[in-house]
């Protein structure tokens, strides 16, 4: 008996997806800087029929979750936890703004890794162009 995909969470998860008729899932990543450009990408990709998954929260705007540093910082390490799970779910990936900061960078160099086609709002930012 052969199949068509390996039996790895990955491939399980292809399935599934495949399975349910689920439409596209795209992830957008970026510099929080560019959260209304964010939100202006996933109007124009959810307006094409795909599942939109983003940022959601900006740390660099204040708010009382993460006014302690001590617990800024161990919510950062949490939300680019759930980040790099988005990239994992997505099956492709939205790099918005003309900025490639560290955070963002790794994030490209994650999904290219797990071999999630990566696209750019501005393409002359890409890493590896």
């Amino acid at each position: 008996m052969s199949y068509s995909q390996p039996f790895t969470p990955e491939g399980k998860l292809a399935d599934a997806k495949k399975l349910l008729s689920l439409p596209r899932i795209v992830v957008i990543c970026g510099s929080t800087r560019f959260m209304t450009e964010m939100n202006e990408a996933d109007l124009w990709e959810t307006k094409a029929g795909k599942i939109v998954v983003k940022p959601g929260i900006d740390m660099k705007s204040p708010h009382e979750l993460w006014s302690d540093p001590v617990e800024a910082a161990a919510l950062k390490v949490r939300l680019d936890d759930l980040h790099r799970a988005k990239i994992r779910l997505a099956d492709e990936v939205l790099v918005v703004g003309d900025y490639i900061g560290d955070s963002t960078r790794a994030e490209i160099a994650y999904a290219r890794s797990l071999g999630k086609p990566v696209r750019f709002t501005h393409p002359e930012v890409d890493p590896d162009a």
